[in-house]
């Protein structure tokens, strides 16, 4: 098996366990004989060029820390056929023929198009807190942002009791519920609203009425932002028509993207990027690693956004249940 020159990048929003996931790929490429080329601010960074070559001791002590050491951007010329072009005239430039995107959809989509158009091997590795790539159980990030949003909720439910107030807390989540749903579940929720789910806010306010009426002094709501009945704040306006509450609204926003990352975050993030390599060099292609009730599973990357990743039912049905 010949020796390869891989460049990895990290795209998209930032998520907790991608200086995990580079370390790996860096240290099991280099183990393996391999050069490695970090890419500076993804695909924006891809097309000017901000590329160099990384050792052992560039990704040293990361493994703790929250962002990416690469940086990361958005990158709106990359989604053009003369922007994917500079991007592959550089990977030329440094020799580099296989390519490994730690992101999330919008990085896959990404990916896969470079590749159908130039001679280029690519993997994704899942990292994004959304936790809604198809072909794994996890992403890199999910479980650090839970973490975080679980310990403002606990802080939150002090204050609520205090004062006898309801809550909304809103956590990040534009089209998947899942950490919304995993938040509230570990956060002892009395309601959870997200986008997989039918909102009924007259309902939702009859469950809470009955909960005071057994003698409850607080309440929390946590709804995912994407949520079809609209934000906290949103939400707050409907319940106010139907009931005189004292309500408060906290938005945790983008804190749930940094921070370091949990023991898991850094376990799973260690182990794909590991296996990312070893794709690579068993001529794998357009496809992203991922985990599979713990087995190391590949999906093709086009999948990985056509098919939906659904919430299992059963945590939906036991939130109810346990809210009661």
């Amino acid at each position: 098996m010949s020796n390869k020159t891989i460049g990895v990048l990290t795209s998209g929003g930032d998520s907790s366990g991608m200086n995990a996931a580079v370390r790996a790929v860096v240290r099991t490429g280099i183990y393996h004989g391999n050069t490695i080329f970090g890419i500076k601010r993804g695909y924006e960074g891809l097309i000017d060029g901000d590329i160099e070559e990384l050792s052992l001791s560039s990704v040293s002590n990361i493994i703790k820390y929250g962002g990416t050491v690469l940086l990361t951007a958005r990158c709106k010329e990359f989604f053009t056929k003369e922007g994917r072009s500079k991007a592959y005239d550089n990977l030329k430039k440094f020799g580099i023929e296989n390519l490994i995107v730690i992101g999330g959809d919008g990085s896959f989509r990404g990916l896969h198009e470079l590749i159908n158009e130039f001679p280029i091997q690519g993997i994704g590795v899942p990292g994004t807190i959304d936790n809604d790539l198809y072909g794994t159980d996890y992403t890199i990030g999910f479980d650090t942002a839970v973490n975080t949003a679980l310990e403002a909720i606990d802080k939150i439910r002090d204050t609520a009791t205090s004062h006898s107030w309801l809550f909304i807390v809103e956590v990040m989540g534009r089209n998947s519920g899942y950490i919304g749903l995993y938040t509230g579940i570990g956060g002892g929720a009395e309601e959870i609203l997200i986008p997989e789910t039918d909102s009924d806010i007259e309902e939702l306010c009859k469950k809470l009425e009955a909960g005071h009426r057994r003698g409850k002094k607080s309440s929390i709501i946590v709804v995912a932002e994407g949520d079809e009945a609209g934000n906290a704040f949103d939400i707050k306006k409907k319940i106010e028509t139907l009931v005189d509450w004292d309500i408060r609204v906290s938005v945790l926003g983008h804190q749930q993207r940094g921070g370091s990352p949990t023991a898991f975050d850094r376990l799973l993030a260690s182990r794909l990027g590991y296996e990312a390599v070893l794709a690579v060099m068993n001529g794998e292609n357009d496809k992203m690693i991922g985990l599979l009730h713990n087995t190391v599973t590949l999906t093709p990357l086009e999948e990985t956004w056509t098919r939906k990743k659904g919430i299992d039912e059963s945590y939906i049905k036991m939130a109810e249940i346990l809210a009661t």
